[in-house]
C-alpha cells in the first residue's frame, strides 16, 4: 500500500507542476498581450498628438498682426489707446510658430504695456480656428492740460501720476477730467509733474466745489505763483500753492454770496492774500 500511496502522490506532484507551468505561461502570454496593447496605445497617442498639433487650427497665421481681422486678433477695453495703435506695436511682435496652446504671449504683453495709457493686458488663447482675445486695462485719466480753455487737451495724468502724451487725444467723453491751463514752460513744465502734484490739484479742486458748492471749470496754472480756479460764479485768484492756499479757500462761503450782488462785471475774486480780499472789477 504504502509503495501505490507514493506512486499516486508521485503522480499528483507532477500534474501539479505541469498545472502551474500552464499557469504560467497563460499569465506570461498576456502580461505580453498587455505590455504590447500599451506600447501601440502610447504609439498611438504620441502620433495623434504630433499629427493634431500639426493642424492649421492650432496655429495663428503669419500676418496676423499685419492684416487685421477681428475674429482672430480681438482687442477689447481700449478707449484711450486705439486699435490702430496697439496693431503699430504687434506689428513689431514675431508670430508664435508653436500652437497656441503653448504659445508664448510674453513678448505682446510686455510691448504693449510700453503705452503710456496701459495699467495691464491680459491675453487668451483660443484654438480651431487658433485665436487671441487682448483685454487692455487702461490708467484712468484725472486731469487734462491745454494752453487755453478754448484749445483741446494737449496732455493728460492719470490717477497714478502718468503723463498721456497728445496722441492719446483726444479722451473719450466718458472721463470726467480737471481742465489746467499751463504753457509747460520753464516755469512750469507739467513734463516734471508728479503724483505728488496732481493729488494737489485734485485736492484745490475739491475745497473749492466744496466750499463754493459750484463746480470747478478749470485751474489757471500757466503762472505758478498766481494760480486762478474758475467756477460759475466768478475767477477766483488763489495765489501761490503755498501752506496757507486751503485756508484761503475756505473764505469763499463768506465771499461768494456777495460777489453774487455785485451788478459791475468782475474779472476775478482776490483770494490771493492771507487776510485781505479783494473784488477785481472790469
Amino acid at each position: 500500500m504504502s509503495e501505490e500511496i507514493i506512486e499516486n502522490d508521485g503522480k499528483n506532484l507532477v500534474k501539479k507542476k505541469r498545472r502551474e507551468r500552464i499557469v504560467r505561461k497563460g499569465r506570461l502570454k498576456q502580461e505580453r498581450l498587455r505590455n504590447f496593447m500599451r506600447l501601440i496605445i502610447c504609439l498611438g497617442i504620441i502620433s495623434g498628438v504630433f499629427y493634431g498639433s500639426q493642424n492649421k487650427g492650432w496655429y495663428l497665421n503669419s500676418d496676423v498682426f499685419i492684416k487685421p481681422d477681428n475674429n482672430i486678433v480681438r482687442i477689447i477695453n481700449n478707449k484711450i489707446v486705439s486699435t490702430d495703435k496697439i496693431y503699430a506695436v504687434l506689428k513689431n511682435v514675431e508670430v508664435p510658430e508653436k500652437p497656441i496652446f503653448v504659445a508664448n504671449t510674453k513678448q505682446i504683453k510686455n510691448g504693449l504695456m510700453e503705452l503710456a495709457p496701459v495699467e495691464n493686458v491680459y491675453i487668451r488663447r483660443f484654438a480651431f480656428p487658433a485665436r487671441l482675445l487682448i483685454i487692455v486695462r487702461e490708467r484712468t485719466p484725472v486731469i487734462t492740460i491745454s494752453p487755453d480753455e478754448k484749445i483741446p487737451p494737449v496732455a493728460s495724468f492719470t490717477n497714478d501720476g502718468k503723463l498721456i502724451g497728445k496722441e492719446f487725444m483726444p479722451l473719450d467723453k466718458q472721463y470726467k477730467t480737471i481742465l489746467v491751463l499751463t504753457y509747460g514752460n520753464k516755469g512750469d513744465d507739467y513734463h516734471k509733474w508728479d503724483l505728488k502734484k496732481v493729488k494737489e490739484i485734485q485736492k484745490i479742486v475739491r475745497y473749492v466745489e466744496t466750499y463754493s458748492k459750484e463746480k470747478v471749470e478749470y485751474i489757471d496754472h500757466r503762472d505758478p505763483n498766481n494760480i486762478f480756479v474758475k467756477i460759475q460764479t466768478v475767477n477766483i485768484r488763489l495765489g501761490k500753492a503755498d501752506n496757507n492756499i486751503y485756508k484761503r479757500i475756505e473764505r469763499i462761503p463768506s465771499i461768494l454770496p456777495q460777489v453774487k450782488l455785485v451788478e459791475s462785471k468782475i474779472k476775478y475774486l482776490d483770494l490771493g492774500w492771507d487776510k485781505v480780499n479783494y473784488l477785481k472789477l472790469q
